[in-house]
């Protein structure tokens, strides 16, 4: 049986990542794949934990974290890749940006900036951007979320899809090196791949924490965008699959 150190363990993880992979959980706690399984199922039997495609998480954790926590985890990270991009986009330029804690702060990086044409289906940017600068901000419309307030669905894609922008910019939940970028939620993958398609240039925002993560739905294959800008050189196998693709990878003001 397995005692309750290990469980305390698992669990304390799953608190503080939300969800993660049975592989990155066996490597956390230094256990192989095997053990891994056998410590989570008495867990999930009981309800204390969830098992989907391969990762698990805590039931009211299930999928990504509430967005106030997330703007919490990896912030370092984030706001040098944020930092980055800003260091790409000029004055008087067109962005869309879809919902995401590296978004938020990449819209924090763009108040030092005057003319914006910004398009968004999260209400954190718009309310960061709009009002300030000349800035001219546009905000997808429909019900928002609870949990991040940003609109999703038919009204918001088709929205979005009447614009033509020169950065096209989108955050990420997992990113795995066969199924290319992957998130937890259909709705929002859809959107982010609409995203993707109305730029000049396509942009993906990710911090190192979502290499090798599996989420339930593909937004698309590493063919499917420009660049990578992420604070840390991606694993070979990601690193490999970007390069068989021709997608440009850079690590937060270097580039690879």
């Amino acid at each position: 049986m397995m005692g309750s150190k290990r469980r305390g363990e698992i669990t304390k993880v799953l608190q503080d990542e939300g969800t993660i992979s049975i592989s990155d959980l066996a490597n956390r706690l230094g256990v192989s794949l095997e053990t891994i399984r056998r410590d989570v199922k008495p867990l999930t039997d009981e309800g204390v934990i969830v098992r989907t495609h391969g990762a698990v998480g805590l039931p009211q954790h299930l999928g990504e974290a509430p967005f106030e926590r997330r703007m919490r985890e990896n912030a370092g990270a984030k706001r040098a890749i944020a930092r980055h991009v800003a260091g790409t986009i000029s004055n008087g330029d067109s962005i869309m940006l879809d919902t995401g804690t590296t978004t938020s702060f990449l819209a924090r990086e763009l108040l030092q900036y005057r003319n914006l044409t910004v398009v968004t289906n999260s209400s954190d940017i718009a309310r960061t951007l709009a009002t300030v600068n000349g800035n001219k901000v546009f905000m997808a419309g429909g019900e928002l979320r609870s949990d991040n307030g940003a609109a999703f669905g038919a009204l918001a894609i088709d929205f979005i899809s009447r614009f033509n922008v020169a950065h096209s910019i989108i955050s990420i939940g997992a990113i795995d090196a066969t199924h290319g970028l992957m998130d937890y939620n259909l709705e929002e993958a859809e959107f982010a791949r609409m995203v993707l398609s109305r730029g000049e240039r396509s942009v993906v925002v990710s911090d190192a924490s979502k290499f090798g993560r599996q989420g339930l739905v593909q937004v698309c294959d590493f063919a499917g965008f420009d660049e990578l800008v992420t604070d840390s050189p991606p694993p070979d196998d990601v690193l490999q699959s970007l390069s068989r693709a021709g997608a440009r990878v850079s690590i937060a003001g270097n580039e690879a």
